[in-house]
C-alpha cells in the first residue's frame, strides 16, 4: 500500500490540489478536468498503438475466418497460421492489454483520492511545493457536488462509453450461412458494446461524481483521439 501511495496516490492527489490552487474561483470540477486531460495526454502514446492494434485485427478478421473454415479440425495448425499473419502484418494481438494495466491503477488511485483525498485531514499529504488550500470546495461550476453520487453524470458516462467502444468495433455483416462462430462473434459485440455502458453507468451511480466526471472527460478525448487515429489509417 505504501508502493501504491506514493507512486500513485499521492502524486495525483497533489497534481489536482496544485491545479485547484491555481484554477480561479478554485472549481474543483475544472480542476478534475485539466487532471483528465494531462493524463490522457501522457497516455496518449500508449492509446495510438492499442487503437492501432484493434484497426489492424478487425482488417484481418475476414483472414482469421478463412483459417478457422479450412483448418477447423486441426487447431494446431490454426493456431500456427493464425501467429504467422500476425508476424506478417506486424500486429501485436495484445496490444491493448498494457493501457488497461496502466489504465486500472490509475482509476483505483483517482477512486481513492475523490473519496477520501477531499477531507481535510488528507491535506497533510501534500508536497512542500504545493500550497495548502485549508479545506476543497467540492463543487463543479457551484451546482453538483462531486463528492456524492450523480445519477445524471452516470448516464453521460455511459454515453460517451457507448460511443467509445461502438467506434472500434468492425461493422456487422450479414450472414446467410449457419456459422456459428460469426454467431458467436455478433453476440461478443453485442455484449461489449451494450453491457459496458449499461455496467458504466450502474457502478457510478454509486461513486462519487468525482469520478463520473473524470470518465466523462476521458471518454470524450479518448472518442476524439479515435476518430482522428481511425481516419488517419482509413486515408493511408
Amino acid at each position: 500500500m505504501d508502493i501504491f501511495n506514493i507512486i500513485l496516490y499521492k502524486p495525483l492527489f497533489n497534481a489536482l490540489i496544485l491545479l485547484y490552487n491555481f484554477i480561479p474561483g478554485h472549481d474543483f470540477g475544472i480542476a478534475i478536468i485539466f487532471l483528465t486531460i494531462i493524463i490522457k495526454t501522457l497516455l496518449a502514446p500508449l492509446s495510438l498503438k492499442a487503437v492501432k492494434s484493434q484497426k489492424d485485427l478487425q482488417e484481418i478478421q475476414p483472414k482469421i475466418k478463412e483459417l478457422q473454415t479450412k483448418y477447423k479440425n486441426d487447431k494446431e495448425r490454426q493456431a500456427k497460421e493464425l501467429l504467422e499473419i500476425y508476424k506478417s502484418k506486424k500486429i501485436n494481438p495484445f496490444g491493448g492489454i498494457l493501457l488497461l494495466f496502466i489504465q486500472l491503477p490509475i482509476l483505483i488511485a483517482l477512486y481513492s483520492v475523490f473519496r477520501n483525498g477531499l477531507n481535510s485531514g488528507e491535506l497533510v499529504n501534500l508536497y512542500g511545493f504545493v500550497s495548502n488550500p485549508g479545506s476543497i470546495n467540492t463543487f463543479f461550476l457551484n451546482i453538483v457536488d462531486l463528492s456524492k453520487p450523480n445519477l445524471f453524470f452516470a448516464i453521460i458516462a455511459g454515453v460517451c462509453q457507448y460511443f467509445q467502444t461502438k467506434m472500434l468495433m468492425p461493422a456487422t455483416q450479414k450472414n446467410s450461412s449457419n456459422d456459428k462462430t460469426a454467431d458467436f462473434a455478433k453476440m461478443m459485440q453485442f455484449q461489449t458494446t451494450y453491457f459496458l455502458p449499461i455496467f458504466t453507468v450502474i457502478i457510478l451511480i454509486t461513486l462519487p461524481s468525482a469520478l463520473g466526471l473524470y470518465w466523462i472527460v476521458g471518454g470524450l478525448f479518448s472518442t476524439i483521439q479515435q476518430y482522428f487515429i481511425l481516419k488517419k489509417s482509413n486515408n493511408n
